[in-house]
C-alpha cells in the first residue's frame, strides 16, 4: 500500500511540474503563438480553455459623415422647388438691382423689368390700364416686375395678389399683399412704392419692411 501511494504521489508531482512548465512557456511566448492556437491556451496535455477576453474593447472610431444637402420643400400640386441652390442676393448699385451670377433666368428677367420703371413717380392706378404708364401704384409696380418674368399675364390689384401664386414665402420672390398695399422681396431686395426718402414711386430698398398684416405669396417653384 505504501509503494502504491508513493507511485501516485510521484505521478501527481510530475503532473504539477508539467503544468507549471507549460504555464511558464506560455507566459514567455509572443502573442503570435497564441494566435496560431486560435486564442486557446492548453492547461494540460490534450486539454485547453479559451483565452480570457480582454477587459476593454478597442475603441471604434465614430464615422464622420458629410451633412446632406437640404432637400427642396414640396409645394402645391406635389411639385418640388426647381431652384434649391442657395439664394444669391442681388446688389443695389446706384438705385438699380444687379442680380448675382447663377440667379434663375426668370428672376433675372423680373429684376430687369423692375429696373426699367424704378424711377417713375407714384400714380394711383398706374400700370393697370396698360403695362406702360407714366407712373405706377404699388400693385401696378409689382405686377409689371412679375410680368417681366412671365409670372403674370395681366396686372393685379393688391387685393388680387392675396390669392395669386402659391401660399407662403418663396425662396427667390415673395409678394406681400393686403387690400391696401402690396410690395415684393426679390432676390433679397424690397421692391416697393413706399418708404423712399426721395419721394414715392417704384424703388428698390435694401432694408426690409414688416410683414405684419400682409399675406405672403410666391411664384410656384421660386
Amino acid at each position: 500500500m505504501r509503494i502504491e501511494l508513493t507511485r501516485n504521489e510521484c505521478k501527481a508531482t510530475r503532473a504539477v511540474r508539467l503544468v507549471t512548465a507549460i504555464a511558464l512557456v506560455l507566459a514567455a511566448a509572443p502573442p503570435a503563438a497564441l494566435a496560431a492556437t486560435g486564442g486557446v491556451a492548453p492547461t494540460s496535455a490534450g486539454e485547453g480553455t479559451a483565452a480570457a477576453a480582454p477587459t476593454t474593447s478597442p475603441t471604434t472610431p465614430t464615422p464622420t459623415t458629410t451633412p446632406a444637402a437640404p432637400t427642396c420643400p414640396e409645394e402645391g400640386g406635389g411639385l418640388a422647388n426647381r431652384h434649391c441652390a442657395r439664394v444669391k442676393m442681388a446688389r443695389l448699385v446706384r438705385g438699380r438691382a444687379v442680380p448675382a451670377d447663377g440667379s434663375p433666368h426668370a428672376v433675372r428677367r423680373v429684376i430687369r423689368a423692375a429696373n426699367r420703371i424704378r424711377a417713375r413717380p407714384y400714380v394711383w392706378g398706374g400700370g393697370h390700364a396698360r403695362w406702360w404708364s407714366r407712373g405706377y401704384d404699388c400693385s401696378g409696380a409689382v405686377s409689371f416686375a412679375l410680368h417681366g418674368g412671365d409670372f403674370l399675364e395681366s396686372p393685379l390689384t393688391s387685393g388680387g395678389m392675396m390669392k395669386w401664386g402659391a401660399p407662403g414665402r418663396g425662396r427667390w420672390i415673395t409678394v406681400y399683399a393686403n387690400r391696401r398695399h402690396a410690395f415684393a422681396v426679390i432676390a433679397g431686395l424690397r421692391w416697393d412704392t413706399a418708404g423712399d426718402t426721395h419721394g414715392t414711386g417704384p424703388r428698390w430698398h435694401p432694408e426690409m419692411a414688416s410683414p405684419a398684416g400682409y399675406v405672403a405669396r410666391h411664384p410656384l417653384g421660386y
